[in-house]
């Protein structure tokens, strides 16, 4: 019994070695088998990864591309400086780390409030600066502490500078770190590649607008890394090609003395070459300066600037929708000659006033202007005679003629954001109102859109745009700011050709009749003051716009807020016989036209075509040194 307990035994412990035996001997095979896999036919596969993980790629940050005025004046440029980076993923106390970092570099609030934001802002960025512009003694105050701040580098960094500061900062816009948003607008472009390593973004103005031209085309470095991510050599480097640079229609010198003889006030001025479209000057003040911008702004600087009472960041020649006034009125009576609603020698008797249904509608000059012709309506600026006009024209005839001098519609300059303004009609206000009783348009609602009221809206690029129409004799170009851009490889030059959207379907002898009562504005009316003893003809029409409802008082433009002032406008051009440059200016609450913008236009005029700095104006050269000191 006990001989066949231990035959038993011996049996099942035999079995189980040789279960244990084929279970090692399967463990080993499959072992075996993935040895195989691995070593011999996953060879190449494993090998690359190896390789990948040895080298590293490298991005390189093209220099971006310059601005340059039209001859050849730097407005937007680039410098490198050292900055003080952190890595978030490998830092484990930010706060202890950026505590450490104040110890021996400067390290100021506004400066740990950036970072906060832009760690914030740019989850995508393997590294956020806490500190640029590096000085030399700072690198070295930091490479002797390295070790102590695993996760902290020093990185060589492209700035971009606007050497004038605020000078034409709504033509150049800025440039700012890259925000979610911006990722976005480059996934759609499908340029996620050439990103790669770059920090920041064009957000407004020409920078934006030309963001792609601008940026260049990125490089990358093979280079041999450590167990430890630490760079050893570089194997291979292919270099990164410069953004393109852009030169601009803008005249610097001019743009100067434009922005000068605005001094504090508020206001824009656009000027146009009539036989191309090229923007010669573009102004909106108060301004800002770009420069803010770069490093990432501060709250406080942002806060300013947002909050500022002044808005310095609305672009005001392209934002900005005004009542044109009496600016309007040349363009109403081509309308009327068009028509046939009107003939040049027409007479229309002015007792000061125009009653309409009950309501009197009053001249500016008490009394009247008496017995009024076209000429000397636009000469000495006649309200009544506009009433009238508009009356007998009908709001949607006034807006399908003033339709084609852009009034109400976006001029396609190459900037965005630009606005398009109020054209009213019929279909307009139906759109516009959802009430029904808002929505019906009144016969004396036209009165007041006759002399540049009522809804009437536009910006100063499209007053200019229309100025610079009429005096191309009706044949209408695209406003544009480059000129041309420069392949910064090729050394090649692509024009922007101008292009001719339109020729207005005019009569010349109606155009010569608003041209010749243009040249009378600033010879023997309202804007003669403005322009005596010019060395040239100009024509010219003064404006000045309602900002609010007087509801039967009379205007007192001194006991009336500032905020509450009339604005002041003026469109011009010149030479008369041959014109060069066709202007809009606007001053906000400035009063008269006469008395604010006109002598804007005047100090303009004289630089562009004689050469002639107002007093106390320094060349723009001279003042382009003085800053650079």
């Amino acid at each position: 019994m006990e001989f066949s307990n231990a035959q038993e035994g011996l049996e099942q412990f035999n079995r189980r070695i040789a279960i244990a035996g084929g279970f090692v001997l399967i463990c080993f095979t499959l072992l075996f088998a993935r040895f195989v896999w691995l070593q011999v036919i996953q060879h190449d596969y494993y090998q690359t990864r190896a390789e990948d993980n040895r080298i590293s790629l490298v991005p390189i940050v093209p220099n971006r591309g310059l601005i340059i005025d039209r001859h050849g004046e730097v407005m937007a440029r680039n410098y490198s400086a050292y900055t003080l980076e952190i890595i978030p993923t490998q830092v484990a106390n930010l706060e202890e780390t950026i505590d450490g970092l104040a110890e021996f570099i400067t390290i100021e609030a506004k400066d740990r409030k950036r970072f906060k934001k832009l760690l914030e802002e740019s989850k995508r960025f393997d590294s956020l600066p806490i500190r640029t512009r590096l000085t030399d003694e700072e690198v070295a105050r930091f490479i002797a502490r390295r070790f102590r701040f695993p996760g902290v580098e020093i990185k060589a960094r492209l700035f971009r500078q606007y050497p004038r500061g605020a000078f034409a900062s709504h033509v150049l816009g800025y440039i700012g770190r890259i925000t979610e948003r911006d990722l976005g607008q480059i996934e759609e472009a499908d340029v996620e590649a050439n990103y790669r390593g770059t920090d920041h973004f064009g957000k407004t103005g020409l920078e934006r607008h030309y963001e792609m031209e601008l940026h260049g085309t990125s490089g990358f470095e093979q280079v041999e890394v450590d167990a430890g991510g630490r760079a050893i050599r570089t194997l291979a480097r292919t270099a990164p090609v410069p953004g393109n640079n852009l030169t601009l229609t803008i005249d610097v010198k001019l743009q100067e003395v434009a922005e000068r003889a605005f001094g504090e006030r508020k206001g824009s001025l656009v000027a146009i070459e009539p036989a191309t479209g090229g923007i010669l000057a573009m102004v909106s003040m108060p301004n800002y300066d770009p420069n803010l911008f770069v490093d990432g702004i501060t709250t406080a600087d942002w806060r300013d600037l947002n909050e500022s009472p002044e808005k310095p960041m609305v672009n005001r020649a392209l934002n900005g929708a005004y009542p044109p006034g009496s600016t309007f009125k040349p363009f109403m009576a081509l309308a009327a000659l068009t028509t046939g609603k009107r003939r040049p020698e027409q007479l229309l008797a002015d007792p000061g006033f125009f009653n309409f249904g009950g309501h009197m509608f009053m001249d500016d000059k008490k009394g009247g202007h008496g017995m009024v012709d076209m000429y000397k309506s636009i000469v000495e600026s006649c309200n009544t005679y506009y009433y009238v006009l508009a009356n007998d024209l009908g709001i949607d005839n006034i807006a399908k003629f003033m339709a084609h001098f852009g009034f109400g519609s976006r001029t396609g300059v190459d900037i965005e954001g630009e606005s398009e303004g109020v054209l009213p009609s019929q279909a307009w206000k139906k759109k516009r109102f959802k009430k029904p009783e808002q929505q019906k348009w009144y016969a004396g609602e036209t009165i007041s859109v006759g002399i540049g009221q009522g809804y009437n809206a536009y910006t100063p690029i499209q007053l200019a745009q229309a100025m610079a129409t009429l005096a191309n004799d009706g044949v209408m170009y695209r406003p544009h700011l480059v000129n041309h851009i420069i392949d910064t490889k090729s050394a090649q030059k692509t024009y922007i050709e101008p292009q001719p959207l339109r020729t207005l379907p005019l009569k010349q002898e109606h155009i010569d009749v608003i041209k010749q009562a243009m040249v009378g504005v600033n010879q023997e009316g309202t804007g003669a003051r403005a322009f005596k003893d010019a060395g040239y003809v100009s024509a010219g029409k003064t404006g000045t716009a309602q900002v609010y409802s007087l509801k039967g008082t009379k205007y007192n433009r001194d006991t009336v807020k500032q905020e509450l002032r009339d604005h002041s406008l003026f469109i011009a051009y010149a030479p008369a016989e041959q014109p060069k440059i066709a202007v809009a200016v606007l001053v906000e609450n400035g009063g008269f036209g006469s008395q604010a913008a006109a002598p804007i236009a005047r100090q303009v005029f004289d630089y562009y075509l004689l050469g002639k700095l107002p007093p106390g104006a320094a060349p723009a050269d001279e003042a382009a040194r003085e800053a650079d000191e």
